[in-house]
């Protein structure tokens, strides 16, 4: 492979989305790496969110431009889906090596084209490195784990991921505390979010009304849990009204529990379909409180100053709680109900923003890329 940064020739990069989450974090990362002269980024979508609302809204809300390959692998099995992947992936590769491939977060496609690159010697840079719930039941944890043992650029969100990296023996200068980016996209589409019409065509007024995700296995694949934590939605839509953009999976298990006309019979809950980035920002800002089991919405509901209810026994982002509006509920309802009573008698806590939150998370990781990548080739080639 020729050494990146000689003469006419652009490192590049592989920036690897598959997933919601992922594109938050992939769009600053993109727009600052096309800046830069030395590298030439290429967009991989796997295709593991193949709905349209679920992905190409996305990319219209975070401008971000129409991937350069999708795999379109699809659903699945955990392992079905990661095989696909790592199959479809690794044709790509052979035929034309990147000098990087960048992956975010933790869903399927960040181990699968992290495990091809390791396996072809490509170097692979992680961002969001080093979050931990500690809970290996969860198939994000077990990514998350593999992500980050064989990644050579470990950029992390907060002071925790470095000590968790450290602990499991990485090498510290492999480790760099960069910020949030998905912080990053949130501060750019935060004043376009707000001219947003979605409150008027839903009817809602602004902070009347509590905001709800739901979607982790843990919650909606055991009858007895979601129809708990129904159970606390029934007596938190008599506060006030509660807006549920239903994800697939969440809408697949209602039919298959017998739940709909239970639900039908809420006339404070909302079911609609999932919205834009756009849309949601502009719920997420204006809610009264968010209730939620997605890992990214603590993180966004912290900086909004908007009080969330993790429906979770743990959080692999702790600083939200240490630092932030988060707060730790699991899926009892009797919890769940007294603290959305609790948050309703207070005032909003305002917003909370942990270190390098900022808004130059990307900046700063596309700084580091071009010391460590561009600057030592060039020496390189001098010699």
């Amino acid at each position: 492979m020729v050494s990146p940064g000689a003469r006419g020739r652009r490192a590049e990069i592989h920036l690897v989305a598959g997933a919601r989450p992922n594109f938050m974090k992939i769009a600053p990362l993109l727009t600052r790496l096309e800046e830069q002269p030395g590298f030439r980024p290429t967009l991989i979508h796997t295709g593991q969110h193949y709905d349209d609302t679920m992905s190409r809204a996305f990319f219209e809300d975070l401008e971000l431009r129409p991937p350069d390959v999708n795999l379109e692998v699809g659903s699945g099995s955990q392992a079905g889906q990661t095989g696909r992947i790592m199959s479809a992936y690794e044709r790509l590769v052979l035929d034309r090596p990147p000098d990087l491939v960048m992956v975010v977060g933790d869903v399927n496609s960040t181990v699968a084209c992290s495990l091809v690159a390791a396996k072809l010697h490509i170097p692979v840079a992680h961002v969001e490195a080093g979050l931990r719930s500690f809970d290996r039941s969860m198939p994000e944890e077990i990514n998350r784990i593999l992500t980050d043992a064989i990644s050579d650029f470990l950029f992390t969100t907060c002071s925790d991921a470095d000590r968790n990296l450290l602990r499991e023996g990485i090498a510290p200068e492999k480790v760099f505390f960069v910020g949030n980016v998905m912080i990053d996209s949130l501060m750019r589409v935060r004043e376009k979010a707000g001219r947003s019409d979605v409150l008027g065509r839903l009817g809602l007024e602004d902070r009347g009304f509590a905001l709800m995700t739901l979607h982790r296995p843990s919650n909606v694949d055991q009858e007895d849990t979601l129809r708990g934590i129904l159970t606390a939605v029934e007596r938190v839509q008599k506060h006030l009204p509660v807006v549920f953009p239903v994800h697939p999976r969440s809408r697949k298990m209602f039919g298959r529990f017998g739940l709909e006309d239970r639900i039908a019979g809420l006339d404070g809950l909302r079911l609609i379909d999932p919205l834009g980035y756009i849309d949601f920002v502009r719920l997420m800002d204006r809610a009264r409180l968010v209730l939620t089991d997605s890992g990214g919405i603590q993180e966004e509901t912290t900086v909004l100053g908007i009080p969330c209810l993790t429906l979770r026994q743990n959080t692999e982002r702790p600083v939200t709680v240490d630092r932030g509006t988060n707060r730790l509920v699991g899926s009892d309802p009797e919890r769940i109900v007294a603290e959305t009573e609790r948050i309703l008698k207070e005032d909003l806590p305002g917003t909370h923003r942990p270190p390098l939150w900022d808004g130059g998370a990307a900046d700063r990781i596309v700084t580091i890329l071009s010391q460590k990548m561009l600057s030592a080739s060039k020496g390189g080639s001098e010699q």
